[in-house]
């Protein structure tokens, strides 16, 4: 009998691989736009990164859809960004569920944010400093400014995935 509480269960898999799949088409769908790589980003994808503090099987599933987008969408580093960007996420994202961890449930501003998913996307917007040096060492790009972009586009990227995925979890139990 399937364990439906276990994180490899077929449908546990099913969902983490669906995820993993819309990270790789969303991204794909921005580099159409030229924001899914180089200096100036706005992957709306970052905002299956929210999907991990409600289960796990996220972490990986959006680890995951990073490190292939990374090689397969055009214009990225390939090796390099798929060892760079999927380690900067494993790292980053489960670091950043395990610190915003206290604040679970906290809403500002009468409720319409979720404080939780805000400092996270600070957090995480930050942690573009290792793309930012990738970037700096293999193309020369100016790290500050391609710091200051990155982050810039992180943020914003989280941001309007935030509310997206609250609204999503609203239907499906992202838990599961």
């Amino acid at each position: 009998m399937e364990n439906t509480n276990s994180h490899f269960s077929v449908n546990g898999l099913v969902r983490g691989a669906i995820v993993c799949a819309l990270y790789i088409i969303v991204t794909y769908l921005m580099a159409s736009f030229n924001l899914a790589v180089g200096p100036i980003q706005f992957r709306l994808s970052e905002m299956f990164n929210f999907m991990a503090f409600y289960n796990k099987r996220y972490l990986w599933a959006v680890t995951l859809g990073v490190a292939i987008s990374n090689v397969i969408v055009p214009g990225n580093l390939g090796l390099v960004d798929f060892l760079v960007g999927g380690g900067s996420t494993l790292i980053f994202l489960g670091l950043g569920v395990l610190i915003t961890k206290r604040l679970e449930g906290k809403r500002i501003l009468g409720g319409a944010v979720n404080l939780r998913f805000l400092v996270f996307s600070v957090f995480f917007a930050i942690s573009m400093v290792t793309i930012a040096a990738e970037l700096h060492f293999m193309l020369q790009l100016p790290f500050w400014i391609t710091w200051a972009t990155l982050a810039g586009g992180e943020f914003v990227s989280l941001i309007i995935g935030m509310f997206i995925i609250e609204q999503i979890n609203r239907h499906i139990d992202l838990r599961q």
